[in-house]
């Protein structure tokens, strides 16, 4: 089985991310989702911070649609899978249904923010730290 590739999103831009870690010598991609820019309209103060952490990580960043990008990355490295780590978003559940339909895409679990229960509106973090707030301060079921 050779390498995977691992791919870089919004929800684990750590030097600790578990994907970087379990593959250390990995190609990496960070892609900006054309779609999530125009539908979410993320802030420059928001695309700032991210590109400051992408900064501090061995990723290649591209832009366009993450399925597309994944898979060309993957073929320019040979890949047959693809190393990420989960993510509750939506958007994150679709880009990954559709790279399974080429590829084999391999979850790395890492550590539990906050074991939230119920609905979690994910569109603005002041959102999701309103829900999150009240559990993000509790130890998780993984000790972290």
């Amino acid at each position: 089985m050779s390498q995977p590739i691992v791919w870089i999103h919004g929800d684990d831009l750590s030097p600790q991310n578990p994907a970087l870690l379990r593959y250390p010598h990995a190609p990496a991609i960070w892609v900006w989702d054309d779609q999530l820019l125009q539908e979410w309209q993320i802030s420059l103060k928001r695309i700032v911070f991210i590109y400051e952490c992408l900064l501090e990580l061995p990723v290649t960043i591209r832009r366009g649609d993450p399925v597309h990008e994944l898979q060309r990355f993957a073929q320019a490295h040979e890949a047959d899978r693809v190393a990420t780590t989960d993510s509750p978003s939506p958007r994150f559940n679709q880009i990954a249904d559709a790279i399974e339909a080429d590829l084999e895409i391999e979850i790395c679990d890492g550590p539990e923010f906050a074991a939230i229960e119920g609905y979690v509106d994910l569109k603005r973090f002041s959102r999701y730290w309103k829900t999150a707030q009240q559990w993000a301060f509790e130890p998780t079921s993984r000790g972290h």
